[in-house]
Protein backbone atom coordinates (compact mmCIF):
# COMPACT_ATOMS: atom_id res chain seq x y z
CA UNK A 1 0.00 0.00 0.00
CA UNK A 2 1.50 3.34 -1.02
CA UNK A 3 1.94 5.76 1.88
CA UNK A 4 1.96 9.00 -0.13
CA UNK A 5 -0.13 9.91 -3.18
CA UNK A 6 1.48 11.92 -5.95
CA UNK A 7 -0.60 15.06 -5.41
CA UNK A 8 -2.56 14.35 -2.25
CA UNK A 9 -6.28 13.66 -2.01
CA UNK A 10 -8.15 15.84 -4.50
CA UNK A 11 -11.70 14.52 -4.09
CA UNK A 12 -13.38 13.71 -0.75
CA UNK A 13 -16.72 11.90 -0.93
CA UNK A 14 -19.14 11.45 1.98
CA UNK A 15 -21.66 8.62 1.63
CA UNK A 16 -25.25 8.60 2.85
CA UNK A 17 -28.88 8.81 1.76
CA UNK A 18 -30.53 12.20 1.09
CA UNK A 19 -33.66 13.45 2.81
CA UNK A 20 -34.90 14.02 6.35
CA UNK A 21 -35.99 10.40 6.77
CA UNK A 22 -32.36 9.28 6.63
CA UNK A 23 -30.28 12.19 7.86
CA UNK A 24 -29.84 10.82 11.41
CA UNK A 25 -29.39 7.14 10.49
CA UNK A 26 -26.14 5.19 10.78
CA UNK A 27 -25.74 4.87 7.01
CA UNK A 28 -25.25 8.65 6.86
CA UNK A 29 -22.05 8.73 8.93
CA UNK A 30 -20.10 9.78 5.83
CA UNK A 31 -22.46 12.73 5.34
CA UNK A 32 -22.03 13.72 8.99
CA UNK A 33 -18.26 13.96 8.67
CA UNK A 34 -18.13 15.83 5.37
CA UNK A 35 -20.85 18.31 6.37
CA UNK A 36 -18.96 19.09 9.57
CA UNK A 37 -15.66 19.43 7.74
CA UNK A 38 -17.23 21.77 5.17
CA UNK A 39 -18.61 24.03 7.91
CA UNK A 40 -15.26 24.15 9.71
CA UNK A 41 -13.50 24.90 6.41
CA UNK A 42 -15.95 27.61 5.36
CA UNK A 43 -17.03 25.69 2.25
CA UNK A 44 -20.60 25.98 0.94
CA UNK A 45 -21.95 22.72 -0.48
CA UNK A 46 -24.29 23.62 -3.35
CA UNK A 47 -26.69 21.25 -5.07
CA UNK A 48 -26.05 20.38 -8.70
CA UNK A 49 -29.26 18.86 -10.04
CA UNK A 50 -27.71 17.48 -13.20
CA UNK A 51 -25.17 15.44 -11.27
CA UNK A 52 -27.36 14.77 -8.22
CA UNK A 53 -24.80 15.90 -5.65
CA UNK A 54 -23.88 18.64 -3.22
CA UNK A 55 -20.51 19.97 -4.31
CA UNK A 56 -18.01 22.40 -2.82
CA UNK A 57 -14.34 23.21 -3.18
CA UNK A 58 -11.76 24.17 -0.62
CA UNK A 59 -10.40 27.67 -1.20
CA UNK A 60 -6.96 28.83 -2.17
CA UNK A 61 -4.12 28.85 0.29
CA UNK A 62 -2.68 26.17 2.52
CA UNK A 63 -2.11 22.49 1.95
CA UNK A 64 -5.81 21.68 1.44
CA UNK A 65 -6.39 24.15 -1.41
CA UNK A 66 -8.42 23.02 -4.39
CA UNK A 67 -9.80 19.71 -3.09
CA UNK A 68 -13.40 18.92 -4.03
CA UNK A 69 -15.98 17.91 -1.40
CA UNK A 70 -18.95 15.85 -2.64
CA UNK A 71 -22.13 14.46 -1.09
CA UNK A 72 -23.96 12.31 -3.68
CA UNK A 73 -27.73 12.86 -3.53
CA UNK A 74 -28.82 9.88 -5.67
CA UNK A 75 -29.20 7.43 -2.74
CA UNK A 76 -26.53 5.06 -1.54
CA UNK A 77 -26.64 2.44 -4.29
CA UNK A 78 -26.07 5.10 -7.00
CA UNK A 79 -23.34 7.06 -5.17
CA UNK A 80 -20.76 6.46 -7.88
CA UNK A 81 -22.41 8.70 -10.47
CA UNK A 82 -21.20 12.00 -9.03
CA UNK A 83 -17.80 10.51 -8.22
CA UNK A 84 -17.38 9.27 -11.78
CA UNK A 85 -18.39 12.60 -13.30
CA UNK A 86 -16.09 14.75 -11.16
CA UNK A 87 -13.14 12.37 -11.31
CA UNK A 88 -13.51 12.05 -15.07
CA UNK A 89 -13.71 15.76 -15.78
CA UNK A 90 -10.84 16.79 -13.50
CA UNK A 91 -8.74 13.70 -14.33
CA UNK A 92 -8.53 12.58 -10.72
CA UNK A 93 -7.20 9.00 -10.40
CA UNK A 94 -8.69 6.58 -7.88
CA UNK A 95 -5.59 6.88 -5.65
CA UNK A 96 -6.41 10.58 -5.11
CA UNK A 97 -10.02 9.96 -4.01
CA UNK A 98 -11.06 9.52 -0.36
CA UNK A 99 -14.50 8.00 0.39
CA UNK A 100 -15.90 8.42 3.92
CA UNK A 101 -18.46 5.79 4.93
CA UNK A 102 -20.05 3.82 7.76
CA UNK A 103 -18.42 0.52 8.74
CA UNK A 104 -20.30 -2.37 10.37
CA UNK A 105 -17.10 -4.21 11.31
CA UNK A 106 -15.96 -1.51 13.77
CA UNK A 107 -17.59 -0.49 17.03
CA UNK A 108 -18.87 3.09 17.38
CA UNK A 109 -15.94 5.37 18.15
CA UNK A 110 -13.47 3.57 15.88
CA UNK A 111 -12.23 5.22 12.68
CA UNK A 112 -9.64 3.75 10.32
CA UNK A 113 -8.04 4.70 7.02
CA UNK A 114 -7.01 2.34 4.24
CA UNK A 115 -6.58 2.12 0.48
CA UNK A 116 -8.34 -0.46 -1.68
CA UNK A 117 -9.67 -3.78 -0.48
CA UNK A 118 -13.10 -5.35 -0.58
CA UNK A 119 -16.45 -3.57 -0.32
CA UNK A 120 -17.99 -5.89 2.32
CA UNK A 121 -21.49 -5.57 0.85
CA UNK A 122 -21.56 -1.77 1.10
CA UNK A 123 -23.82 -0.54 -1.72
CA UNK A 124 -22.13 2.86 -1.98
CA UNK A 125 -18.65 1.38 -2.34
CA UNK A 126 -19.97 -1.19 -4.82
CA UNK A 127 -21.32 1.48 -7.16
CA UNK A 128 -18.21 3.66 -6.87
CA UNK A 129 -15.90 0.73 -7.65
CA UNK A 130 -17.99 -0.29 -10.65
CA UNK A 131 -18.13 3.20 -12.11
CA UNK A 132 -14.44 3.98 -11.52
CA UNK A 133 -13.38 0.51 -12.62
CA UNK A 134 -11.08 0.38 -9.59
CA UNK A 135 -11.00 -0.45 -5.88
CA UNK A 136 -7.86 1.61 -5.30
CA UNK A 137 -9.44 4.72 -3.84
CA UNK A 138 -8.91 5.50 -0.16
CA UNK A 139 -11.56 4.78 2.47
CA UNK A 140 -12.10 6.51 5.82
CA UNK A 141 -14.26 4.03 7.73
CA UNK A 142 -16.41 5.15 10.66
CA UNK A 143 -17.49 2.35 12.98
CA UNK A 144 -21.22 1.96 13.66
CA UNK A 145 -21.17 -1.57 15.15
CA UNK A 146 -23.19 -4.64 14.16
CA UNK A 147 -26.71 -5.69 15.19
CA UNK A 148 -27.14 -8.73 17.43
CA UNK A 149 -28.79 -10.52 14.51
CA UNK A 150 -26.12 -10.70 11.80
CA UNK A 151 -28.81 -10.92 9.12
CA UNK A 152 -30.39 -7.60 10.12
CA UNK A 153 -27.68 -5.33 8.72
CA UNK A 154 -29.88 -3.71 6.05
CA UNK A 155 -32.39 -2.52 8.65
CA UNK A 156 -29.73 -1.70 11.22
CA UNK A 157 -27.91 0.86 9.07
CA UNK A 158 -31.20 2.69 8.48
CA UNK A 159 -31.85 3.12 12.20
CA UNK A 160 -30.78 6.00 14.39
CA UNK A 161 -28.00 5.06 16.79
CA UNK A 162 -28.72 5.42 20.53
CA UNK A 163 -27.26 8.52 22.18
CA UNK A 164 -24.21 6.69 23.53
CA UNK A 165 -23.25 5.36 20.09
CA UNK A 166 -23.90 8.68 18.37
CA UNK A 167 -21.63 10.41 20.86
CA UNK A 168 -18.87 7.87 20.14
CA UNK A 169 -19.32 8.26 16.37
CA UNK A 170 -19.18 12.06 16.66
CA UNK A 171 -15.94 11.78 18.64
CA UNK A 172 -14.46 9.56 15.91
CA UNK A 173 -15.58 12.11 13.30
CA UNK A 174 -13.79 14.85 15.23
CA UNK A 175 -10.53 12.85 15.30
CA UNK A 176 -10.91 11.99 11.61
CA UNK A 177 -11.32 15.63 10.63
CA UNK A 178 -8.04 16.37 12.39
CA UNK A 179 -6.15 14.07 10.00
CA UNK A 180 -7.85 15.28 6.80
CA UNK A 181 -5.23 18.00 6.17
CA UNK A 182 -2.56 15.27 6.14
CA UNK A 183 -4.62 13.26 3.63
CA UNK A 184 -5.15 16.27 1.40
CA UNK A 185 -1.41 16.95 1.47
CA UNK A 186 -0.66 13.34 0.50
CA UNK A 187 0.81 12.19 3.82
CA UNK A 188 -1.34 9.08 4.15
CA UNK A 189 1.16 7.30 6.37
CA UNK A 190 1.17 10.21 8.83
CA UNK A 191 -2.63 10.32 8.76
CA UNK A 192 -2.93 6.60 9.47
CA UNK A 193 -0.40 6.70 12.29
CA UNK A 194 -2.18 9.58 13.99
CA UNK A 195 -5.68 8.13 13.60
CA UNK A 196 -4.86 4.49 14.34
CA UNK A 197 -2.73 5.25 17.39
CA UNK A 198 -5.89 6.44 19.13
CA UNK A 199 -7.74 3.26 18.11
CA UNK A 200 -5.07 1.08 19.70
CA UNK A 201 -5.07 3.13 22.91
CA UNK A 202 -8.87 3.03 23.25
CA UNK A 203 -9.48 -0.69 22.49
CA UNK A 204 -10.21 -1.75 26.12
CA UNK A 205 -12.77 1.06 26.49
CA UNK A 206 -14.48 0.17 23.21
CA UNK A 207 -14.77 -3.48 24.25
CA UNK A 208 -16.40 -2.54 27.54
CA UNK A 209 -18.85 -0.22 25.80
CA UNK A 210 -19.78 -2.95 23.33
CA UNK A 211 -20.55 -5.38 26.14
CA UNK A 212 -22.95 -2.86 27.71
CA UNK A 213 -24.63 -1.88 24.45
CA UNK A 214 -28.41 -1.92 24.75
CA UNK A 215 -30.93 -3.35 22.32
CA UNK A 216 -31.36 -1.37 19.12
CA UNK A 217 -34.29 0.95 18.42
CA UNK A 218 -36.66 0.30 15.56
CA UNK A 219 -36.13 2.01 12.18
CA UNK A 220 -37.14 5.66 12.04
CA UNK A 221 -39.90 5.08 9.55
CA UNK A 222 -39.70 1.42 8.60
CA UNK A 223 -38.65 2.27 5.08
CA UNK A 224 -36.09 0.07 3.30
CA UNK A 225 -33.14 1.76 1.68
CA UNK A 226 -34.33 3.16 -1.64
CA UNK A 227 -33.28 1.14 -4.66
CA UNK A 228 -32.43 3.36 -7.58
CA UNK A 229 -31.75 1.76 -10.92
CA UNK A 230 -29.64 4.06 -13.01
CA UNK A 231 -27.83 3.49 -16.25
CA UNK A 232 -24.06 3.96 -16.08
CA UNK A 233 -23.39 7.63 -16.66
CA UNK A 234 -21.19 8.82 -19.49
CA UNK A 235 -18.48 11.35 -18.66
CA UNK A 236 -19.77 14.87 -19.17
CA UNK A 237 -18.40 16.95 -22.00
CA UNK A 238 -15.88 19.58 -21.05
CA UNK A 239 -18.13 22.42 -22.08
CA UNK A 240 -21.17 21.35 -20.02
CA UNK A 241 -19.28 20.41 -16.85
CA UNK A 242 -16.93 23.36 -17.14
CA UNK A 243 -19.87 25.75 -17.14
CA UNK A 244 -21.15 24.23 -13.89
CA UNK A 245 -17.91 24.62 -11.98
CA UNK A 246 -16.25 27.55 -13.71
CA UNK A 247 -17.06 29.77 -10.75
CA UNK A 248 -15.14 27.46 -8.39
CA UNK A 249 -12.05 26.64 -10.45
CA UNK A 250 -8.88 28.37 -9.35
Amino acid sequence: MPAVTRAGIRLVVGLGNPGKDYERTRHNAGFWLLERFAVQSGVALRKDGKYQALVGRLGAGGQTAGAWLVLPQSFMNASGRAVQMLAGFFKIPAAEILVVHDELDFTPGVAKLKQGGGIAGHNGLKDISQRLGSHEYWRLRLGIGRPGDTGAGADYVLQRPPAEDREAIDAAIGRSIEILPLCLAGDMQGAMQKLHSFVEKEKPVEKKAEEKKSAEKKPVDGKPEPRVETAPAKPASKGLFGSLFSRNKK
